[in-house]
């Protein structure tokens, strides 16, 4: 560190004040991280061995004075809740809906007592306000929620009062009450004791620390260092300086002692670096490239500090690391909410909440809930889930219970499958905990101590485990944690709260640190991430009930003080640093939108003579084209392959529409066989839908293949159609009976497709139609043999039914989707098959080409039965012959021309001169 660091001047004041000993000393620092460097740092000046002074920090000090032990957030809204059930008795709200509104009036407690109001002046302030606002309604008019809302505002000093009262009978408190009393008892603490007390590296102090301060300075019995720069000091106008003009205006020490100390390092020799990327993730890389541009010396980076406006960059920026980074140093709290093992846990609660809530007999999960679990990466490497996602996905299944997958859970190879998926309908709150700590526990046993990052996964796991058991606690003290909604809350916010604590070596290697951990430390190299606005300063949040204008008045910090606390510990990283880099994220759009920090323009517009600012823009590389189409030359193994199919196989009419459509779906579909990834269906896709509707229509008619339809037929085929439909459901779609939502209205849809068509079919009949039922489902081939093709080419397809009507030979396909019958008419031959909007005329020309092959005096009709187009009823090929003349007859002349013109097509597939190229979308 330099030379001239605050802790270095404190501790040469400090030598000098006590040269041989400290025995009676108390330094008083803003937090915990600074007591391990200053020690370092009086070594420095002490020659021979002395005891270290008694170093605490601000918040354990008040702590001593008031005796009274501080608690977490978690315990003090349970204490409250049991207040004020207390105070409300049957009109008390249940804890789920206390909670909403609960935490944010403890922070108005909080504020209140740190700065030594008076609660019932400040409460009832409040109350009068809520009653000039509603002051316009009568008496009369005025609804129960009103009276409520009013009387809400009436009870809160009942709240406060009683909620003191309990805390301090147990000696216990918030940070706020556990000031205020100290404030009652400072003067006595002084008085029993001869220690002298010296306050290191404070800048914004909230009304009782001022008070007892100011106290210890009057008695002559303390010192305060203050580490300002004239620059922002002298300036009127400069937040970083805002809270220590006030007290040097305010103090009354100041007006017959000098103010200790003001320096002057903004105005040195700085280089400073202001990086803009986009997205959270460029800026932990780039962090990481700085690192490695300083060099591998590890003397070096001790005097290097990475501060992360965002506590969430933590992981990215440890990823991001080189490796010539030995050894490192983090202290920050890292949010739970980002913890990977309390996200998984999250998501197994979801899961089995989700179950529980749909209740039944059945443990019925949704498959999106499941697969979080299953995928999470945590767990996939640990309970083998292939076999139940590929399951869940060709059966489509959406909901389903989990005695499906009974056999797969109880497996004893993989015991942690059990603790996982086992229900938890039976269990208690505590036993629900019990269950999540056995799966933490079981990821741990699974985890290899040699590899760096499932250590830091260990930190992770253990973090977990300590809040689970902290939820224990509480279960069995606090009696109205009875059903699993109120502990998922519970759970919630005890994972919003926690913080997981990372270890290191403190006085070796890099720093990677948090904005508030940065306080009172000084360093040469400063890398500081995410300075957004939102982030750096962390901007406008109004979590309280207090009004703007009301702070204001009565003393409490508004956001602009919260500003000035920014504003301080941003221009203190930079006080004494010679090299600084400050990034953030250029991105205006999107969740992780960025706008530049007030305080990068302000180093812009105030930029000091000896200040080197460069602007560097950081983006990832961007090819001259946006996007290049895909283009397959065709290699001799390519022709090769070509041949082979069209001499086995064959192509099919919708792998020819493929074609049309993109030849490289056609190459990769037809040729390389890649299918599309199985994923699950949530609701009913067209195609799938189609597939429902024709099976079922060729398992209706099946049994009267080769037989004249008749009315009764077709009526004992009615009789069975909704049973079949269902059938079909459970096979092609999803194997559950039970259909919910958009299921089953597809489910109704496919059952009235099925019914229509059985109507339009009695209709005809009963109007005298002749039917002969000749195929279902039927394949049909063909070689196409011509001299312009390299080879014969096979054609191959599967025709939904062919009948007899009337003594005229009709070839059907059944489309679910909607087809008019401008699509299937044509006027001009040419270029016919290498126009995609032609794709019905080429397939019906196919199947009438395949199935006339062995009688070349036949003549068909070729049509379409559209679902969607119903009333048109079939919808048949045709040749516009001149005004509303339509010839419908399918000829061996008609054959031959469309034959010139599927030769056209195939020459085009096969020519090796032509490469499969994408289609622009």
């Amino acid at each position: 560190m330099n030379s001239n660091t605050f802790l270095d001047k404190l501790s040469a004041q400090i030598c000098a004040d006590f040269p041989d000993s400290m025995d009676n000393l108390v330094i008083v620092l803003p937090n915990k991280r600074a007591k391990v460097f200053l020690l370092e740092n009086l070594k420095k000046y002490y020659r021979s061995s002395v005891f270290a002074p008694e170093i605490i920090n601000i918040e354990d000090f008040i702590q001593q004075i008031s005796k009274i032990r501080g608690i977490d957030s978690i315990e003090l809204l349970f204490k409250f809740y049991v207040v004020y059930q207390e105070v409300e008795q049957t009109n008390a709200q249940d804890f789920d809906h206390f909670a909403s509104w609960a935490n944010m009036l403890l922070g108005d407690f909080n504020e209140v007592d740190r700065y030594l109001l008076d609660p019932n002046y400040v409460f009832s302030y409040l109350k009068n306000i809520e009653d000039i606002k509603h002051w316009s309604l009568d008496p009369e008019k005025k609804t129960d929620l009103i009276e409520n809302y009013l009387a809400f505002w009436e009870q809160i000093p009942v709240y406060y009062k009683r909620f003191y009262e309990v805390l301090l009978e147990e000696r216990v408190g918030y940070q706020g009450m556990i000031y205020r009393e100290a404030v009652k008892l400072h003067k006595e603490f002084l008085n029993r004791n001869n220690k002298v007390y010296y306050f290191a590296g404070f800048n914004a102090l909230n009304a009782a620390e001022e008070k007892i301060i100011q106290h210890f300075l009057l008695e002559k019995r303390g010192k305060v260092f203050w580490d300002i720069d004239k620059h922002f000091i002298e300036d009127p106008y400069h937040d970083a300086g805002l809270f220590l003009r006030r007290i040097k205006r305010n103090w009354t020490h100041y007006q017959y002692n000098p103010f200790e100390w003001i320096v002057d390092e903004f105005g040195k020799e700085k280089n400073i670096q202001v990086i803009q990327t986009p997205k959270s993730v460029g800026q932990a890389k780039i962090a990481g490239q700085i690192v490695e541009g300083l060099g591998e010396e590890a003397s070096r980076l001790e005097k290097v500090a990475i501060v992360l406006g965002e506590e969430n960059l933590l992981l990215p920026v440890l990823h991001s690391l080189p490796s010539s980074v030995s050894s490192l140093n983090i202290t920050m709290g890292y949010s739970g909410k980002s913890n990977p093992i309390q996200i998984l846990l999250n998501k197994i609660f979801k899961l089995h909440l989700s179950a529980i809530r749909r209740s039944g007999k059945q443990y019925v999960v949704y498959y999106k809930e499941i697969l979080d679990v299953l995928t999470n990466p945590v767990l996939a490497q640990i309970i083998a889930p292939d076999e139940v996602i590929k399951e869940i996905n060709d059966r489509n299944l959406s909901f389903f219970s989990l005695k499906r997958f009974g056999e797969w859970i109880d497996s004893d190879t993989y015991p942690l499958r059990r603790l996982v998926f086992k229900a938890w309908k039976e269990l208690t709150p505590v036993e629900v905990l019990q269950n999540l700590i056995e799966i933490v526990l079981a990821i741990k046993n699974s985890l290899n101590d040699e590899v760096h990052s499932e250590r830091i996964s260990k930190t992770f796991l253990y973090s977990s485990y300590q809040m689970l058991n902290r939820l224990v606690s509480y279960c069995q003290r606090y009696q109205f944690i009875q059903s699993y909604d109120t502990l998922y809350s519970l759970f919630k916010q005890v994972m919003d709260m926690s913080e997981v604590s990372f270890e290191g070596e403190p006085l070796e290697g890099l720093q990677i640190m948090g904005v508030l951990e940065s306080r009172v430390l000084d360093f040469d190299t400063v890398i500081v991430t995410s300075v957004n606005e939102g982030k750096f300063p962390a901007g406008k949040s109004i979590n309280s009930f207090i009004p703007y204008d009301v702070k204001r008045e009565i003393g409490l910090p508004t956001y602009k003080e919260k500003d000035a606390i920014y504003s301080y510990h941003f221009y203190h990283l930079l006080l004494r640093a010679k090299n600084v880099y400050l990034l953030y994220n250029s991105q205006s759009e999107g969740m992780d939108a960025g706008e530049k920090s007030r305080f990068l323009t302000q180093l812009e517009v105030e930029q000091l003579a000896n200040h080197n600012v460069k602007y560097i823009t950081y983006s990832a590389d961007l090819p001259e084209k946006a996007n290049e189409l895909i283009q397959i030359p065709k290699s001799q193994l390519l022709q090769e392959e070509l041949k082979r199919i069209s001499t086995t196989k064959g192509f099919s009419p919708s792998a020819l529409s493929n074609y049309l459509r993109n030849p490289i779906q056609f190459y990769l579909q037809r040729i390389l066989r890649i299918r599309e990834v199985e994923e699950v269906e949530e609701s009913v896709a067209l195609n799938t839908l189609g597939t429902i509707i024709h099976n079922s229509l060729e398992n209706l008619y099946k049994p009267y293949k080769g037989a004249r339809l008749t009315v009764d037929i077709i009526k004992s085929i009615q009789s069975k159609a909704d049973e079949e439909v269902q059938t079909q459901f459970e096979e092609v779609y999803n194997s559950d009976k039970e259909k919910i939502g958009k299921n089953l209205l597809a489910f109704e849809v496919a059952k009235r497709n099925v019914y229509h068509f059985l109507e339009g079919e009695l209709e005809k009949l009963n109007e005298g139609d002749d039917i002969l039922l000749l195929e279902l489902e039927t394949e049909l081939t063909y070689t196409l043999v011509d001299d312009r093709l390299p080879y014969p080419i096979n054609l191959f397809g599967f025709v939904d039914r062919i009948e007899e009507r009337n003594g005229v030979i009709r070839v059907i396909d059944y489309k679910s989707g909607k087809v008019a019958s401008t699509n299937v008419r044509l006027s001009n031959w040419e270029g016919l098959t290498l126009d995609l909007k032609n794709d019905k005329i080429i397939q019906l020309l196919c199947y009438a080409l395949m199935y006339t092959k062995n009688d070349s005096t036949q003549s068909v009709e070729a049509g379409i039965y559209s679902f969607k187009n119903r009333k048109e009823g079939f919808l048949f090929f045709g040749v516009n012959e001149g005004r509303n003349n339509v010839n419908h007859a399918i000829t061996q002349e008609t054959l031959a021309l469309f034959k010139d013109e599927l030769v056209t097509l195939l020459l085009e597939i096969l020519n090796p001169d032509i490469d499969f190229i994408e289609n622009e979308l």
